[in-house]
């Protein structure tokens, strides 16, 4: 899909969630709201709002203008109630240039060492980095074990959002699982914005386009997400549920990688349940006695 069409789609879904009267526009008595024939707002009515013309609007969404000032841009934002995270992806796809030279992002994606050994500091925290296009870079034993190992796989699979809409035991780990799956590839559809010209990401969205239906709606829906901090539910089979937070932190001076780590208040249950599922993924541990306790709990 060219720029222009990605810009033209992002616009038209993005009005078609937003209300006339969620921006202040009464629907006249004679033309009743279930009569419309758009859901969201009209063309013309996301142009009145930006102060722009109607003509203006329309070419902008079809891709026929040369180039929108950030003013405009700005102004269609606003209209359309963008968060900030919209906004920055819309500026994106009309300036790529303004959040990733095209040159940097040909670049392999590594781990520094320092990065590696702090991931490894995190001991009863299940923490892992996240490089652009949801690759995953790196893991510590305890985000293995509650996600999936994948240093275990080929390169191709070492992707979150991979995982989690092609492999099935993503659906059991995530206790909300469609919620997940939406929003890493919200994620993945921002860094497609960054790095139009990376041959790898572009492959990672045709792969899962491709044999993923809830991938190819999830995709259509043009929703963009930046993941920062937050909250995730799990269930792992030798623990049952975790409810985690999770903070995602940049790393400096490297290209767009997050060290992502999740926690749990001290003493809670699902602090007792990292404590367990830590045991069981040690090296050392006995392994024997924790898989009898994991088929009497499946067994109950």
């Amino acid at each position: 899909m060219t720029r222009n069409a990605e810009l033209g789609d992002f616009l038209r879904t993005s009005r078609a969630r937003v209300s006339p009267e969620q921006v202040g526009l009464s629907v006249p008595v004679e033309l009743p709201a279930h009569s419309r024939r758009v859901p969201g707002l009209r063309r013309e009515e996301v142009a009145r709002l930006a102060g722009v013309s109607a003509d203006y609007y329309a070419k902008l969404e079809q891709g026929r203008t040369k180039q929108a000032s950030r003013s405009v841009l700005a102004a269609v934002a606003n209209a359309l109630q963008l968060n900030d995270t919209e906004r920055d992806y819309l500026f994106a796809l009309v300036e790529p240039q303004a959040i990733a030279p095209a040159a940097s992002v040909q670049h392999p994606q590594r781990v520094r060492p320092g990065a590696r050994r702090l991931l490894d500091a995190f001991d009863n925290s299940p923490a892992f980095i996240l490089g652009r296009g949801t690759a995953i870079l790196a893991m510590n034993d305890l985000a293995r074990a509650l996600l999936f190992d994948a240093d275990a796989r080929p390169v191709a699979q070492r992707n979150l959002t991979v995982w989690t809409f092609l492999d099935p035991e993503a659906r059991t780990r995530y206790v909300n699982w469609p919620a997940v799956a939406a929003d890493n590839a919200a994620i993945l559809r921002l860094d497609a914005a960054s790095a139009p010209d990376d041959p790898q990401l572009a492959a990672i969205v045709g792969m899962l386009s491709l044999k993923s239906a809830e991938f190819r709606q999830a995709w259509n829906d043009h929703h963009v997400f930046e993941c920062t901090y937050g909250r995730k539910s799990f269930y792992h089979p030798v623990t049952g549920r975790l409810d985690l937070d999770y903070e995602a932190l940049p790393l400096p001076a490297t290209s767009g990688q997050m060290l992502h780590v999740y926690t749990a208040n001290p003493g809670s249950p699902a602090d007792q349940a990292l404590r367990k599922l830590s045991q069981w993924a040690s090296p050392t541990a006995d392994l024997s006695s924790m898989d009898a306790n994991r088929s009497a709990s499946s067994q109950k």
